[in-house]
């Protein structure tokens, strides 16, 4: 093919955030920068990505060129209090919230991680805040957690009263569910009910037993084996209790043990319906109309391994260009065992980033700039296949 007749090439660029490196729209930016160097007149199509954990509000608003609207709210302590921010896309009818931004666990020391105490307050005053915008609906992204409470302290910020036999009510935290004997709804902000509220979740956990939010995400928010089964007696005795006064079984559904039981809480309290992270943002960026006009799709986030299949990023992306017979590249800053089940997933490629052996810190500052040459040297092969 001569120079005179060749097409003029277009690029997706659909990557989660770099974890701790970079994010989902500093990584697109790198991916072009990298491939702007071999195709300089390609067409190139940012689609920051994420599947409801880390960076969710950011890909968002960047793809859906929202706006940020700051909030001060209580953190994962009861007398914490952080300053973060909410999403508004749709011109400010739809909030994007991540749970993390105000509860999340690297927002206390691991000395201070306690999930019979940590509460999710604050993510309920997130959604008071986003109420207060006016917004028709919310996305909240759950994942990320310190928390373990069943999303009770979410419920109380938005008007819940939990008591106990003496009608007093119950402190926040998630060693404290036992106590609750009464729960009154009576006072539950009306604005939920005309309020379409979506969780994006990446786990398909229940609540409960041993595959439930106590026994397998506990420990890492500092539950010792004690706490563990405490965490779960509690979230057991509050699930019963609910169905009991509520006539609500939202226990073993999919993704209710998602951050501490917020799954279920946001679907027991304001209504909400739970859906894979990764799907919602590929509905809500568009990205399937994209793609359609790709040439080429590049996809990427810190590491990919056999668990990328499970609902991550990458293999999200990859399962819509495989529909739609696009090559998609995958990048990551560390590529793990088992990558070969992805290849028959719709993955034509995926390599590593990193160009030499270097420590955690140095790998993370120079992420965009591996990712960068990356991305050119695929395109560099890419260009041989354009002659």
């Amino acid at each position: 093919m001569t120079a005179s007749n060749q097409t003029i090439k277009t690029f997706v660029f659909a990557p989660d955030s770099f974890k701790e490196s970079m994010s989902a729209e500093t990584a697109c930016l790198a991916m072009q920068r990298g491939v702007e160097k071999v195709f300089p007149n390609a067409n190139f199509i940012h689609v920051p990505m994420a599947d409801g954990g880390e960076g969710t509000v950011d890909a968002l608003a960047a793809a859906r060129h929202g706006r940020k609207i700051m909030v001060e709210v209580a953190g994962p302590l009861p007398e914490q209090q952080v300053q973060t921010y909410l999403g508004l896309i749709d011109d400010g009818k739809t909030a994007v919230i991540e749970m993390a931004n105000a509860n999340g666990i690297h927002l206390i020391t691991p000395s201070q991680r306690n999930p019979l105490l940590t509460t999710t307050l604050g993510t309920g005053q997130m959604i008071k805040a986003a109420l207060d915008q006016g917004v028709s609906k919310i996305i909240i992204g759950i994942g990320g957690s310190v928390t373990n409470d069943a999303g009770a302290g979410m419920a109380q910020a938005l008007g819940a009263q939990f008591l106990d036999e003496n009608g007093h009510n119950v402190a926040t935290g998630g060693g404290q569910l036992d106590q609750v004997k009464t729960i009154d709804i009576s006072k539950l902000d009306p604005r939920l009910l005309s309020t379409e509220i979506i969780i994006a979740c990446d786990v398909n956990n229940p609540l409960t037993g041993e595959q439930g939010a106590s026994f397998v995400f506990g420990p890492q928010k500092g539950a010792s084996p004690e706490m563990v089964s405490k965490l779960d007696h509690c979230l057991e005795t509050f699930a019963n209790l609910i169905q009991k006064q509520l006539d609500l079984d939202f226990k073993d559904v999919a993704g209710a043990g998602a951050a501490g039981g917020l799954g279920f809480g946001l679907m027991t309290f304001t209504g909400a319906m739970m859906r894979s992270g990764v799907d919602m943002m590929i509905e809500e960026t568009l990205l399937e109309d994209y793609v359609a006009q790709a040439d080429y799709v590049f996809t990427g986030e810190g590491g990919i391994d056999f668990q990328t299949k499970f609902g991550k990023t990458p293999y999200g992306v990859a399962k819509v260009a495989k529909h739609f017979g696009k090559p998609v590249f995958a990048f990551a800053g560390y590529v793990g065992k088992g990558i070969e089940e992805l290849y028959p997933e719709g993955f034509s490629a995926i390599f590593g980033i990193m160009n030499k052996p270097c420590s955690l810190d140095e790998a993370l500052e120079n992420g965009a700039k591996n990712l960068e040459r990356s991305c050119e040297n695929v395109a560099r092969i890419l260009k041989l296949s354009d002659k």
